[in-house]
């Protein structure tokens, strides 16, 4: 990874642009990879890391085109592009297969953000995930609600789809120290539970209660 000695991350603005290496650019593109393949819900886009990477990519390549055939180094280095290629297809592929899934909830949620927040999808994800649902409500319209009485025939239910699992239980490592998380609500049977995320910690842990710490990137899922 030492092609290029470092990439100029964006962020919202342009106080936020951020100068890393790219073996930084790297790690925040496993731990993004790891997050979302773990996460029960779809989280918000990094595709400015998939860029920098992206970029990385092709200059890794171009040096490898020009190192000397006998170098044994070059086969690392190819092992090394195949890897991160392979890091990059997954996360889009996981997304991907999300808002497939998640469809309707997904484009509910990017609605609710604010013109400042992170946004839930690429430009080219919430084209992909409006043509996927216009897609299956013309597919379940023609399949199903012809068939049915007039007083039946209406799609809206249905089209809710299926909303993802917060409650499942996901393997999470503590990155920053985070006190009093509220990991149970207070109900009849049982008092309130909070506990203290240590950092350095592991736990296994209902996901509802720390999605915030995953999205601040307070704690990562492994």
């Amino acid at each position: 990874m030492d092609e290029v000695d470092s990439i100029h991350e964006e962020g919202g603005t342009d106080d936020d642009d951020v100068e890393m290496t790219a073996a930084e650019v790297l790690q925040k593109l496993e731990d993004a990879w790891l997050n979302e393949k773990f996460s029960p819900e779809l989280l918000d886009a990094r595709m400015d890391l998939v860029e920098c990477m992206m970029d990385q990519l092709a200059a890794m390549e171009e040096n490898l085109k020009r190192a000397d055939k006998g170098d044994l180094k070059i086969s690392l280095h190819r092992m090394e592009v195949d890897r991160i290629r392979f890091i990059v297809a997954s996360y889009l592929r996981i997304r991907l297969q999300k808002i497939e899934k998640f469809t309707s909830d997904v484009l509910w949620r990017e609605e609710q953000k604010k013109e400042d927040d992170e946004p839930l999808m690429s430009d080219s994800e919430r084209e992909f995930a409006r043509k996927f649902l216009a897609l299956k409500k013309t597919h379940f319209d023609t399949l199903a609600l012809k068939h049915m009485p007039p007083n039946m025939q209406s799609a809206e239910k249905e089209m809710e789809g299926v909303k993802p699992k917060l409650d499942s239980y996901v393997f999470l490592r503590v990155k920053e120290s985070s006190e009093n998380v509220l990991v149970e609500e207070d109900t009849i049977d049982a008092g309130e539970e909070l506990i203290d995320l240590e950092k350095g910690d592991q736990h296994i842990i209902r996901y509802k209660p720390i999605a915030s710490l995953v999205h601040s990137g307070a704690v990562s899922l492994i």
